[in-house]
């Protein structure tokens, strides 16, 4: 009785569709597309600075080879570059300065800037945080002519003489930094709880202090990410540059690889130009690299609540 029900109940039971081929041929097709995605990225972002290398690994003599690979392999650019005609040691010097510089007065500013946005209620906050924002979109060609004025005591009221200085290329670049920098950093703070600070100070220590010893620790990934974005921004800068300095032992890498001149007056020194870009690229690819995890928990951990 038993078994005749169970071969009636197994005749009646509806065949199971296999959905588990699939979904497996749909991940496995979702998976393909994804990785022909990220191999065109990889492609289209490492072509220039794979150019870049492989024109710099060239002879002199061969600068405008369209070969994909250097034959013979060259390392004569290189040695180009350090010619003590071209100053570039110094430059390089000069960059790290004027990066460095910017980099540490954009942290010191934001952060104070985004922690009394985030913290202080007052009227009109939101029209201060869109103006703190709008400040970053003007090009910077419309602000040379003035600046170059005012660096160069053009103006009766502000007889400032800041040309071939490291002030007249770090302040400018700041004002560019910095809005990035105050609405990155105001997001941090604005996650991390009030109670936090209000705790610290019941238990004796000023505003100041929970600050420093609570709120600092707690958003050092956005710190830190915001000092990496803007040394890369300071270090590529190029036009505040060239304009504010026409020393030469002042001026930076970018400025310096821009008068690089060849052995006559008509050559155009491909190879040393490309062999001083890899220069000054490589060590920010390191940075990248060794960063990476930083830097992409300190953009995600700013949109967390």
């Amino acid at each position: 009785m038993s078994t005749a029900a169970t071969h009636t109940a197994s005749e009646n039971e509806t065949p199971r569709t296999p959905v588990t081929l699939k979904k497996h041929k749909g991940n496995t097709g979702a998976k393909i597309i994804v990785g022909l995605g990220v191999a065109f990225i990889l492609v289209y972002c490492l072509a220039p600075f794979y150019w870049m290398l492989v024109s710099s690994l060239r002879l002199p003599s061969m600068g405008r080879s369209t070969d994909l690979i250097p034959n013979p392999i060259s390392i004569e650019n290189y040695k180009a570059v350090f010619d003590p005609s071209n100053n570039f040691a110094r430059a390089l010097l000069n960059s790290l300065i004027v990066a460095g510089g910017t980099t540490l007065l954009v942290l010191l500013l934001g952060t104070a800037g985004a922690y009394a946005l985030a913290r202080l209620n007052f009227w009109g906050k939101v029209f201060v945080m869109f103006a703190i924002v709008a400040t970053s979109m003007f090009p910077v060609i419309t602000l040379v002519v003035p600046l170059l004025k005012l660096f160069s005591g053009g103006y009766d009221w502000a007889p400032i003489n800041w040309i071939n200085t490291y002030q007249a290329m770090i302040l400018p670049t700041i004002s560019f930094a910095l809005p990035l920098a105050v609405w990155n950093l105001n997001a941090f703070f604005r996650q991390l709880p009030v109670e936090l600070e209000q705790a610290a100070m019941v238990d004796g220590t000023t505003r100041i202090g929970a600050f420093v010893r609570v709120i600092l620790p707690l958003a050092t990934p956005g710190i830190f990410t915001t000092a990496i974005i803007t040394f890369i921004a300071a270090w590529n800068e190029f036009l505040i540059a060239l304009t504010m300095v026409n020393d030469p032992a002042m001026q930076t890498a970018n400025v310096a690889i821009s008068k690089f001149t060849g052995i006559s007056q008509f050559d155009t020194p491909y190879g040393t130009k490309m062999a001083a870009g890899v220069i000054v690229t490589v060590p920010l690819i390191i940075m990248v690299l060794v960063f990476q995890r930083r830097i992409v928990g300190g953009l995600s951990a700013g949109s967390l609540k």
